[in-house]
């Protein structure tokens, strides 16, 4: 079996690579690192300019259908420009989880409303699931939100909320139902988050003082809790059926957890140390003269092979309407502990340079190894933990009852 791209894909990821090389300035590159960074709010004129230009060429909302405003292309299409675009800092994924979860259970009109916008970047979504009482049990969520005639009316917390200080809507969970089991009498509610009555506050990272440098896996300076105190949206906003928003969400995550973008963010740490490796050396010390080092380096380049071939399983399964059941939680325990492996492993190989930080005398990549061992524990718990995903592909994947 030939694992390889065929001519015609090779030569769209050349173009992309041309394109990005023309049109991705440094001054483009800094404006979207501002919109990261909270120091401006949504998209600026350069940024949408940029995206634009990728739009021109069909290559935002690849996969999307085609009467909501995307291109009706396959997913290894999708695959290959986004691979491509995540490698320099840029993202083609407007929506998160949510995108999955509207295609699935959202109403024509919702779809019609919103996709053709998230394709533009006119509207971007922050996920507003965890809670301050409920860590990785997220189904015994406390934020409320109840009917009243044509309204819902929410009050509650939610932590982690990355990126609410920089998109214009929230996907949020919240509970309708209090009296029934806690995974049921849950609801999903799609809004601006200018609706009034929600504060954003920021919670500022371990990266944030020194800045991590571009690239760092888990590197934003920031992430939010956000309040909600009487915000009024209307039940218009409910996607899908009322009290059944744990399974739309789960539905969600678990297709948000195949695409190249969350792939890379756990083998770009291999690339990294491999391709430092080749060319540079610690004064006297040349990495790739251990023999010790060459071995474990060939060990992690398989694992990531492993996982790259996961994704391509997964996006294979949903292109030709197969029952994609366990294997994105599958994705989540191999892809994230094998970053995770990674870093562990520079650790090792660089010793004490890999103490130290963007800004320190000595630094290797601008302390790039360093920022990626302080995100490093986030890689077993964003996004669902690895314990929960162990989980799910024991009952859903071997058919193993419940514990």
């Amino acid at each position: 079996m030939d694992f390889g791209w065929s001519k015609e894909q090779q030569a769209l990821r050349e173009e992309v690579r041309s394109f990005l090389n023309d049109n991705l300035t440094p001054e483009v590159v800094a404006e979207m690192d501002e919109g990261a960074e909270g120091r401006s709010r949504g998209r600026g004129p350069k940024t949408m300019e940029f995206l634009g230009k990728v739009k021109q060429r069909g290559w935002l909302g690849i996969s999307w259908p085609k009467e909501f405003g995307g291109q009706g292309k396959d997913r290894i299409t999708q695959y290959l420009v986004e691979e491509e675009m995540t490698r320099n800092g840029v993202s083609i994924d407007q929506g998160g989880s949510g995108i999955p979860a509207l295609m699935a259970a959202g109403t024509d009109e919702q779809k019609n409303y919103y996709i053709p916008r998230m394709i533009n970047g006119e509207i971007t979504f922050a996920q507003g699931f965890t809670e301050p009482s409920g860590g990785a049990d997220l189904a015994s969520l406390q934020c409320r939100a109840v009917e009243d005639g044509d309204f819902f009316v929410i009050n509650g917390q939610k932590i982690f909320t990355s990126s609410a200080h920089v998109s214009t809507h929230i996907y949020l969970m919240s509970r309708t139902d209090p009296d029934a089991p806690k995974h049921r009498g849950i609801s999903i509610l799609i809004f601006a988050l200018d609706t009034p009555g929600i504060t954003v506050g920021p919670l500022w990272t371990i990266q944030n003082d020194p800045r991590a440098p571009r690239g760092t896996t888990y590197g934003t300076p920031r992430t939010n809790e956000t309040f909600y105190e009487d915000v009024r949206v209307p039940k218009s906003s409910l996607l899908g059926e009322k009290n059944m928003g744990w399974y739309v969400g789960a539905m969600g995550l678990n297709l948000d957890r195949v695409g190249a973008g969350r792939y890379l963010m756990s083998i770009r740490r291999d690339e990294d140390i491999t391709n430092w490796a080749k060319s540079n050396t610690l004064g006297d010390y040349d990495m790739k003269e251990n023999q010790a080092i060459r071995d474990r380096i060939a060990d992690l380049w398989t694992e990531a092979q492993v996982c790259r071939l996961m994704t391509l399983r997964s996006m294979s399964i949903i292109e030709h309407g197969g029952n994609f059941t366990y294997e994105g939680s599958a994705e989540k325990v191999w892809a994230p502990e094998h970053g995770v492996k990674c870093t562990e492993s520079m650790v090792q190989f660089f010793g004490p340079y890999a103490q130290l930080l963007n800004g320190s005398p000595d630094n290797i990549e601008s302390g790039l190894y360093a920022h990626n061992l302080l995100g490093a524990f986030q890689s077993g718990i964003n996004h669902g933990s690895t314990q929960i995903m162990r989980d799910q592909v024991a009952r859903r994947g071997l058919g193993m009852p419940r514990g």
